[in-house]
């Protein structure tokens, strides 16, 4: 019988295109903005309209088949894919001056890149005809099996591959900070990005995404999903890859946030805080099951007791975890619990043969459709 529910929020209970719009916007700023790489600063601008930013995104990534291949990798955060977008093509530009401005491109790779040196990069590339090529993103990692967090290490091999460089530049650190606060400039906009960043924008101008927010189902017929679970004697909780203002905004908005004991709402601040707590270089963000963990105990748990809890968990059959990616899915997995797949994620119906490949125990078409399991 399960007794306790916990929800995945992007592409289960809220349309993720507005985060993957801004996360494409973010990639075009910095590699053309004169804030960047500037290599094309006369086409950028804040206040793209829905037709520009559709083609935007659908340059970067592919018509979608780039973020399709890193969440099948089992990628779930879209600060980590806008990293791995961003700094392959960054290598890619790279190995196109390499002939010329090989001493620079070992001082660039082989110190943290940060926004001081993106600008001085973007200034050397800026002597060179040199062209983005975003096609290769799909192929080149095809090369690898690596997944999740493996795929971002795998940036180094590339440039060993394309530079002849060696390097373990290209990990979480000062370039993926600089990606994160660009996109949260697109996403929570000039007029909340000190409350989400703790820093104002760099470039400035920017109205975000943060109060157009879609629903993937009537927000009313989720609310009494929330209810029905509730009276039924379910606990019910969050756990999502969002930031806690992304996450409790558009909640309070929607009316859900009342049905939520907000010490079961885990965000990507809490993972943040706790990656902070532990060795440099270790991910919390799922496939990582301590979002989870840290939500089923209510957060009274330290971060070395959640991720010393003996997994598969006690009473694991009693948890359902509803998510929409396979990173959902894996970290369901290492926990014991049940876990239902909701195919109103980025691939939609498209995902059902990957969740029936890794057995999910729940297929939906709709989150409302949790009703019919119970």
């Amino acid at each position: 019988m399960i007794k306790k529910i916990l929800f995945d929020v992007d592409g289960v209970l809220l349309s993720e295109e507005r985060y993957f719009d801004a996360s494409a916007l973010t990639v075009w700023e910095m590699l053309i903005s004169s804030n960047y790489l500037a290599l094309s600063p006369e086409k950028f601008k804040t206040d793209y309209n829905d037709k520009e930013i559709e083609e935007i995104r659908n340059v970067v990534f592919e018509n979608d088949k780039i973020l399709k291949f890193q969440k099948s990798r089992g990628l779930n955060a879209n600060w980590d894919m806008i990293y791995l977008s961003f700094a392959h093509q960054l290598i890619h530009l790279l190995s196109q001056i390499k002939e010329y401005e090989i001493e620079n491109i070992r001082k660039w790779c082989q110190a943290p890149i940060n926004h001081k040196t993106l600008l001085e990069i973007g200034g050397v590339l800026n002597n060179y005809s040199v062209e983005l090529d975003f096609g290769l993103f799909v192929k080149e990692f095809e090369r690898s099996e690596a997944t999740k967090q493996e795929l971002l290490d795998y940036l180094n091999v590339l440039t060993f591959e394309k530079l002849g460089v060696e390097t373990s530049s290209f990990q979480k650190g000062e370039l993926w900070s600089v990606c994160e606060h660009v996109s949260q400039e697109w996403y929570v906009g000039d007029d909340n990005i000190i409350a989400s960043t703790g820093k104002p924008s760099v470039q400035k101008g920017k109205k975000g995404f943060l109060v157009n927010e879609t629903t993937l189902a009537p927000k009313e017929d989720i609310g009494e999903l929330f209810q029905f679970l509730t009276a039924s004697g379910i606990e019910i909780g969050i756990g999502t890859g969002r930031p806690e203002l992304e996450t409790i905004q558009p909640f309070q908005h929607l009316d859900w946030l009342k049905h939520f004991d907000v010490s079961r709402i885990v965000t990507a601040d809490d993972v943040a805080k706790a990656e902070q707590e532990i060795p440099e270089g270790k991910s919390l963000s799922k496939p990582h099951p301590y979002t989870y963990i840290l939500g089923l105990n209510r957060k009274d748990l330290s971060v070395q007791e959640c991720l010393n809890t003996p997994l598969p968990i006690k009473d694991g059959y009693s948890v359902l975890i509803v998510g929409d990616s396979l990173a959902d899915l894996l970290a369901a997995r290492q926990m014991g619990c049940q876990f239902a797949a909701v195919l109103t994620g980025l691939s939609g119906k498209d995902a059902r043969s990957e969740f029936e490949k890794h057995k999910a125990d729940y297929i939906l078409d709709s989150v409302l459709d949790l009703k019919g399991i119970l």
